[in-house]
């Protein structure tokens, strides 16, 4: 929950101006609540799940749970300091949504560095408040299960509604793909040349990631990264990555669709959850039960050196 709480902190949604039935609240927070529904106002302690869209001064999106497909669940915190992200939450109650408008210097210390994208002088949270669960008087262990049985039932919808995603995506999208016994769809679109990789190859590869909303979420290619807008770390290298393949280091999808290609090759991979991240998913881009789509290019297959040592055998337990 840690960094989802992070990534709430740094976020920022909403209108670019201060105009429009914007009010002020203590530590200079601009907030404008566009529903306020009855109920209860969040207090620390509570579980909250909501969606969010980040955005700076000059409208650019820097995070949407939108994007991800799911909302972030948290702990409800204390407001750290006046005019904080959690002033304005504290505010609001299930089904509320608001705009807020934080100040970038009362977040980021004079001298700090911002992270990218971070430009004008106010973070924008556009915020919508889809569950709480009130911590109250329950005991932890009554509290907990409540919040338990919440994923649970959440995680149940999202996993049921994968398969329609995938059909909708390739349909919408029009691929001819060809399935695996273990459900990656996948489609060549350039034939390569030479024998396959196999396991134990190292496969050099380009790649670009999409969710299948089409959210970038990331590239070996830096052309890629460019045309998505995505703010630039000016340390991101890119490059061809190196997978050694068939030894679990990267997902399953592909370890098994790396398989399927030889050198010069390129293609699209539809990758569902379980050959992919799971239920856990990959906060804050991927969400639990996200399928993924690849495009992927082999740009070398490199073979094991035969005269590498090898590594030393244990001595066999008797």
């Amino acid at each position: 929950m840690r960094k989802n709480l992070m990534f709430i902190a740094i976020a920022a949604i909403g209108l670019a101006s201060c105009k429009g039935g914007f009010k002020t609240g203590d530590g200079g927070l601009l907030y404008n609540i566009h529903v306020d529904k009855p109920g209860a106002n969040l207090q620390p302690g509570d579980f909250i799940s909501l969606n969010l869209t980040l955005k700076n001064e000059a409208d650019s999106v820097l995070g949407s749970t939108y994007d991800m497909g799911n909302p972030i669940n948290n702990i409800m915190q204390k407001a750290q300091q006046k005019g904080d992200v959690s002033s304005g939450l504290l505010m609001l109650s299930e089904g509320d949504s608001a705009t807020l408008k934080l100040a970038i210097d009362t977040m980021f210390k004079k001298g700090a560095p911002r992270p990218p994208g971070m430009k004008g002088k106010y973070l924008i949270y556009e915020v919508k408040v889809e569950k709480v669960i009130p911590k109250g008087t329950l005991t932890d262990a009554v509290f907990q299960a409540k919040v338990a049985d919440y994923f649970k039932v959440q995680a149940e919808k999202i996993k049921k509604a994968e398969p329609a995603k995938i059909k909708k995506f390739i349909a919408d999208k029009g691929l001819k793909t060809t399935t695996t016994a273990s459900g990656l769809q996948y489609v060549i679109n350039k034939p390569g040349s030479g024998p396959l990789p196999v396991n134990g190859d190292t496969a050099v590869v380009n790649y670009t990631g999409k969710l299948l909303n089409g959210k970038f979420f990331d590239s070996s290619l830096k052309e890629e990264a460019v045309k998505a807008k995505q703010p630039m770390d000016p340390r991101r290298q890119f490059a061809p990555i190196r997978i050694a393949i068939g030894e679990g280091k990267v997902i399953k999808g592909w370890d098994e669709g790396l398989l399927l290609l030889n050198k010069g090759a390129k293609a699209t991979f539809v990758i569902p959850s379980n050959l992919g991240w799971g239920e856990q998913g990959f906060p804050p881009a991927i969400g639990p039960y996200t399928p993924v789509w690849f495009e992927v290019e082999m740009v070398e297959i490199v073979k094991p050196n035969p005269n590498a040592p090898k590594p030393p055998v244990a001595p066999a337990i008797r």
